[in-house]
C-alpha cells in the first residue's frame, strides 16, 4: 500500500514533497562520479515494478548524462556555416538509453534489466539502472529472472533489447500508422 503513495508522489514531483527531496539530493549527486553504484533504489516502487528484488545478484547504478543536443567539433576545412554540421544535431538515442549503455560498459559482467528517471537540473539528467549478475547462483535459481542467464540476452542493452532501446527503435507502435517507424526513420525517408 505504501508503494501506491510513493508512486503518486513521484508522478508529479512539483506538487509533492519529492520536489524538495530531489533538490536537496542533486546537491550531493553533482559532486559524485558520473557512474556510481548505490546500495538501494531511490524510487523503490518504480524499481520493484521493473523487476528489482532486494537480493544478491541485483545491483543499482546511478548514472548522470548531460542534457541537450550533440557537441560536435567544428570542421577545419572550408564550408559554409549551414554545412558545418555542428549545431542542431540530436542523438538518435534517448538519454536513458545512453545512461544504460554507459552503466553496461562500466560493469561488463552485469546485464541491464531496466532503468528509470530520478532527477534532473538544467545541465544533466540522472537515471538509476537495475543491473543483474547472470552468473550469480541466486539469479540462476530465481524463476522470475533466470531468463536473463540465457545466451541470447548477452549484452542486450547494446542491441536495443531493453525497454528504452525498444522505444527508440519504434517497437512500441504496431500495426497501421507505424510503417514509417521501422526498421528506421532514415530508411523510411529514403536517406542513406
Amino acid at each position: 500500500m505504501a508503494y501506491k503513495y510513493i508512486a503518486e508522489a513521484w508522478s508529479k514531483p512539483e506538487k509533492s514533497y519529492v520536489d524538495e527531496l530531489i533538490r536537496e539530493r542533486l546537491i550531493q549527486w553533482r559532486r559524485q562520479p558520473t557512474i556510481i553504484r548505490i546500495e538501494k533504489p531511490t524510487r523503490i516502487d518504480r524499481a520493484r515494478k521493473l523487476g528489482y528484488k532486494a537480493k544478491q545478484g541485483f545491483v543499482i547504478v546511478r548514472v548522470r548524462v548531460r542534457r541537450g543536443g550533440l557537441r560536435k567539433k567544428r570542421p577545419r576545412a572550408g564550408r559554409r556555416p549551414k554545412r558545418m554540421g555542428v549545431k542542431k544535431f540530436k542523438p538518435a538515442k534517448s538519454l536513458r538509453l545512453i545512461a544504460e549503455e554507459r552503466a553496461a560498459k562500466r560493469f561488463p559482467n552485469l546485464e541491464v534489466l531496466n532503468s528509470y528517471w530520478v532527477g534532473e537540473d538544467g545541465r544533466a539528467k540522472w537515471f538509476e539502472i537495475i543491473m543483474v549478475n547472470p552468473n550469480h547462483p541466486a539469479i540462476k535459481t530465481d524463476k522470475d529472472i533466470n531468463w536473463i542467464c540465457e545466451k541470447q540476452h548477452h549484452r542486450r542493452v547494446f542491441r536495443g533489447l531493453t525497454s528504452a532501446g525498444k522505444k527508440v527503435r519504434g517497437l512500441r507502435r504496431k500495426g497501421r500508422g507505424a510503417e514509417k517507424v521501422r526498421p528506421s526513420r532514415k530508411a523510411a525517408r529514403g536517406e542513406k
